[in-house]
């Protein structure tokens, strides 16, 4: 196993874009290993990788990591974005856990039936407005960080959930100011800033070939 950290996921967003963005913004380089076939998947369960025979996996400090929350725990903890002291902790997490919610709604839209899209696209806007969105925008009504006086895990999620509901709806944060001006606080800072760049590691929105690709790797769950 390298000494550099390594994903194994698809080509695409999903659990693992959360991770490339607090590796980005803690400024760790990483290299990537594309599932395009299911005997990619299929090798990593044999050769014990998968302690779940789920991904994302993340080869790190010597370890195989799985289970996208403790993936994103421990590249935490390691690159101190989880607050100055306990209770800070436990604010951060309570964000933390919000938006993953959000960005799970989010995740399951490319999987929805052409019947059902519309429908779950309403559900999303709606949540988004009034039992997520309200909660930060309150967190950001005196400070520039979500938690304390520096960045943390919460503020990184918020800036990724806050831009993938903008390329759904893209004036959904116009009655949210203080989201706004927190997303151009955070875009101006150098490592955030060179993620948002085009050729940089981050991933598109899914298409339907990431679509296709999930399916046929993970063929057993859509049977």
């Amino acid at each position: 196993m390298s000494g550099k950290v390594v994903l194994h996921y698809f080509n695409g967003r999903g659990k693992m874009e959360s991770v490339r963005w607090l590796l980005a913004a803690a400024g760790v380089e990483f290299e990537e290993v594309v599932l395009s076939k299911r005997e990619h998947y299929d090798k990593l369960v044999k050769d014990g990788a998968l302690m779940f025979q789920q991904v994302p996996l993340v080869e790190i400090d010597g370890m195989q990591l799985v289970q996208s929350r403790a993936i994103l725990n421990y590249i935490s903890e390691k690159y101190k974005l989880c607050g100055k002291d306990l209770k800070e902790r436990a604010l951060i997490d309570m964000y933390t856990e919000g938006l993953i919610d959000l960005m799970e709604l989010i995740m399951m839209s490319p999987f929805t039936t052409p019947e059902d899209k519309q429908k779950h696209l309403s559900n999303i806007e709606q949540k988004a407005k009034e039992r997520f969105l309200p909660v930060f925008e309150k967190g950001l009504a005196n400070s520039h960080f979500l938690v304390g006086n520096q960045l943390s895990r919460a503020d990184v999620h918020l800036l990724e959930a806050s831009l993938m509901l903008q390329e759904l709806f893209p004036t959904i944060l116009a009655t949210f100011p203080k989201i706004q001006a927190f997303q151009e606080r955070m875009k101006a800072m150098p490592r955030v800033r060179a993620f948002l760049q085009p050729g940089s590691a981050r991933k598109p929105p899914p298409d339907e070939a990431y679509v296709r690709n999930v399916k046929e790797v993970l063929s057993h769950l859509f049977q």
